[in-house]
């Protein structure tokens, strides 16, 4: 199943059903799919056989041929191989369905953890806990209980279906004893499993509760030391482990009972037939098919049944659980894309209001009292020498750092209202990930091959495109210089829907004919372009610029700033004095 099927498994409130997301696992693999019943099927012949091959051998062997009875038992064991390598193949089966899941859901966690990193109110250890939680385990319950819950439901199917056509072949008197006492199983097991899925549930959030309280002490020790509030947090942590285990035991209870149901379920049929055996007999039935009726439902169907209560309530509840967790706060839509996204993609008008941030409540403000005003469509360049704030102010911008005091507005909103779709930032080391340039380049939109044309020859990347082999060719991060490494994310950046880009010293490994190359594409793209300059073209090339120096903001075009200030036209000094060509464009 791939995200865009995900994609489509989403309801009208943008959240994905978990049945539905399991069906397209299914219909995404329709060879595998029909593999897998094929081979349940194969594997369910002991069970056809195991009933008639004990009555004929046991008539066989009554009627004093011992041959006759040992081919029979022989044909048993022959089916019991079949079926033992039917087994594997479903085995393998599973694994065809399974993983490709869990590889998907995993993309989808990081995914919405990367959107949800720039959210507000989000404590950034606990949602670390919550999603590494995903990732680690509850990715893993959902591999593990739908591989169960396809396989108990094959083997449930098909063998059960197997004994009762067996005894239909052989004894169908037996069946009043044995059909009723197995519907009212299967109805009292449906009726228990909501209540079984509620607690299973409140089991997971528990769990979940635990992680995020413990990342919070463990993030907070040095300030709950100096305090002296150490009794008082682990009086809070152990509260919440006492809440969880009470869950998790309530769970368990609720699972007992349900067990319970199908045991009986799978015994009370052989009973009741072991007691109707004198009649059954004096009304024409032979011993030997009595024998082979009681080995169909005391062996295949209680075994089902047993299998059925062992495997798939557990599975079904565990597998529902953990998927809806990892479902409620997803969007596989655009990676990066949060549960937070406004319904349309915002304009891009930026207002900074008198902003302080400082990193640590003691620390100097890194930016004091900045105001600035950045309407949709601007270009401005960021300058200022080396520590003053800069990469602070782009990481303020996009909504990853919030200021201690002030407001950042994206559209007269909180940029952290917005999610993440309406900006791209790209730091001085791009982001680069190991599989094909086409999946680097469409991370973020997908694009036709005209548009990854019309995005490669814009930005500078087609030499890099062609060396690599094209779009299909694979990209290595370690194999790619760090200037390479720049032009896949900038192109990546441009193919992106969004109207805000923000360039941190993204173009520092490119030589200035390729800088000017990339930053004149971003002008032309439309939208909102800020650049913190690496070098004084980039200020030049810009509509208007923002020099940081450390007491007050200078904004304004080129000429205005180089009057107002002295920081200003001294960098424009040293910029002229060192910048230098490197030899090859693009290359770090």
């Amino acid at each position: 199943m791939s995200m865009a099927r995900m994609r489509k498994s989403r309801v009208d409130d943008g959240r994905m059903r978990p049945a539905e997301v399991l069906v397209r696992n299914l219909r995404g693999h329709p060879r595998d799919t029909a593999a897998l019943l094929v081979w349940s099927l194969v594997e369910a012949l002991p069970s056809l056989a195991s009933g008639w091959s004990v009555a004929e051998a046991l008539g066989q062997f009554t009627a004093g041929r011992a041959a006759g009875g040992v081919a029979w038992l022989g044909l048993m064991a022959a089916a019991a191989l079949v079926g033992s390598f039917a087994a594997r193949q479903v085995i393998i089966k599973l694994g065809a369905l399974a993983e490709p899941l869990r590889d998907e859901l995993v993309e989808l966690v990081v995914h919405s953890a990367l959107a949800e990193s720039g959210g507000a109110g989000v404590p950034a250890e606990a949602a670390t806990s919550r999603w590494i939680a995903r990732i680690t385990h509850q990715a893993e319950i959902v591999r593990d209980s739908w591989a169960g819950v396809v396989s108990v439901a094959c083997t449930f199917g098909f063998t059960l279906g197997a004994a009762v056509a067996g005894l239909v072949t052989i004894a169908p008197a037996t069946l009043p004893y044995v059909l009723p006492p197995l519907a009212v199983a299967v109805v009292a097991v449906r009726l228990l499993l909501r209540p079984f899925a509620t607690r299973q549930r409140e089991s997971v959030i528990a769990e979940e509760a635990v992680g995020d309280s413990v990342a919070r002490a463990v993030s907070g020790v040095r300030d709950i030391t100096a305090c002296g509030g150490e009794e008082v947090v682990l009086a809070e942590v152990d509260g919440i482990i006492d809440r969880q285990a009470a869950a998790t035991r309530a769970a368990v209870r609720a699972g007992t009972l349900r067990m319970f149901c199908e045991t009986a379920g799978g015994w009370v049929p052989l009973l009741l037939m072991l007691a109707a055996a004198p009649a059954l007999l004096r009304g024409g039935l032979s011993p030997e098919h009595v024998v082979g009726a009681i080995t169909y439902i005391g062996g295949s169907a209680r075994a089902t049944l047993n299998t059925l209560s062992v495997g798939m309530g557990g599975s079904i509840v565990s597998l529902n659980v953990a998927l809806e967790r990892i479902l409620s706060e997803a969007n596989p839509g655009v990676p990066g894309a949060g549960r937070r996204e406004p319904p349309e993609i915002a304009r891009g008008h930026l207002q900074v209001r008198r902003v302080t941030f400082g990193y640590g409540p003691h620390a100097e403000p890194v930016i004091r009292d900045l105001s600035i005003d950045i309407p949709p469509g601007d270009h401005l360049a960021v300058v200022g020498p080396s520590g003053i704030g800069k990469s602070t102010l782009a990481a303020l911008l996009a909504g990853m750092l919030q200021p201690d005091a002030g407001a950042i507005l994206l559209d007269g909103t909180p940029v952290a209202a917005h999610g993440q779709r309406w900006r791209v930032l790209i730091p001085q080391e791009a982001y680069v990930f190991s599989g094909t340039l086409a999946e680097n380049l469409m991370y973020y939109r997908a694009a036709a091959e005209q548009e990854l044309d019309a995005a490669t020859r814009a930005v500078g990347l087609t030499g890099v495109a062609s060396r690599l082999g094209g779009y299909g060719g694979h990209v290595d991060p370690a194999a790619l210089s760090a200037g390479e490494r720049q032009l896949i994310a900038l192109t990546r950046a441009y193919l992106s829907a969004a109207p805000v880009i923000i360039l941190d010293e993204a173009t520092c490994h490119l030589d200035p004919a390729a800088e000017q190359v990339a930053e004149d594409a971003f002008a032309r793209r439309g939208g909102t372009l800020i650049v913190v300059a690496h070098r004084i073209t980039s200020a030049l090339r810009a509509r208007r610029v923002l020099v940081l120096d450390g007491t007050r903001a200078h904004v304004g075009d080129h000429i205005k700033v180089l009057g107002d200030s002295v920081m200003y036209r001294d960098l424009v000094g040293y910029w002229a004095r060192t910048e230098v060509t490197p030899a090859a464009s693009g290359r770090g």
